[in-house]
This record gives structure tokens, sequence and C-alpha cells, in this order.
């Protein structure tokens, strides 16, 4: 059975995706942004600033998914500049725990918005 999960505390889209769907005892996440949920705004202008705030929308979609940054097993992260890669892995290894999941990190020539980064994850949910 699938589950698609939807939470006020992480990022929203006008665009036609869940935020997270759940199978079996997975969730998949759509790949979240440095957006403000509560008022739609870009939040900071560097990688760090985005970084971090992605990472909160994240946590919250895993939150209502009914599991934690703990059970990550996998992440894919989309820079808009690769030369951002070493202050993007300093937030990366402060908010992620150990031992960290297996990780894809790409460059790419946009992402649907102005921003340096969106972040995408799966997670296993315990019980």
């Amino acid at each position: 059975m699938v589950r698609h999960i939807s939470t006020d505390a992480g990022y929203d889209s006008e665009f036609p995706f869940s935020q997270g769907v759940v199978h079996d005892n997975t969730v998949y996440t759509a790949g979240q942004i440095p957006k403000d949920p509560e008022t739609g705004a870009v939040v900071g202008e560097t990688i760090e600033a985005q970084t971090h705030q992605t990472f909160e929308n994240l946590e919250a979609v895993l939150e209502a998914a009914g599991t934690g940054l703990e059970n990550v097993v996998k992440t894919t992260a989309y820079l808009t500049d690769i030369d951002d890669i070493d202050r993007f892995n300093r937030v990366y290894r402060d908010r992620m725990p150990e031992p960290h999941p297996g990780r894809t990190t790409v460059e790419v020539a946009a992402l649907a918005i102005d921003i340096t980064v969106e972040i995408e994850m799966v997670a296993a949910i315990d019980g």
C-alpha cells in the first residue's frame, strides 16, 4: 500500500508531486529546497544557509512519515555549482548522523527556481 506524505512543516509546491511517498517501510522524499514553509520565501543566499533550510524541510517530511535522519539510507543532492561541495559537505556532516548514508551529488545547470541546492532522501521506517 502506498501512503502520500504532506506536512505544513515542510516545503510544499504548486508543482504536481507529493512531499513524500511511503511504500512498505520506506519513505521516498521529493526533492526539498530552501524555502520557508510558512512564507514560501527562499531562505539564505549562501550554500550553507540554503542547505540548512533544505534539511529542516527534509526532517519535517521524514518526521511526518514516522522516521528521521538516522534512518536515511540514500541521499541525492543537486548543486548548481560543484565548487560549493566543500561548504555543502560541512553542513551535511553537521546535519546527518553517522554512519552517513549512501549519497550521490551532482552539479546541475539550473533548478526550478533560483536556488543553489535541492536534496531528496530515501529512509527506512522502523516497525
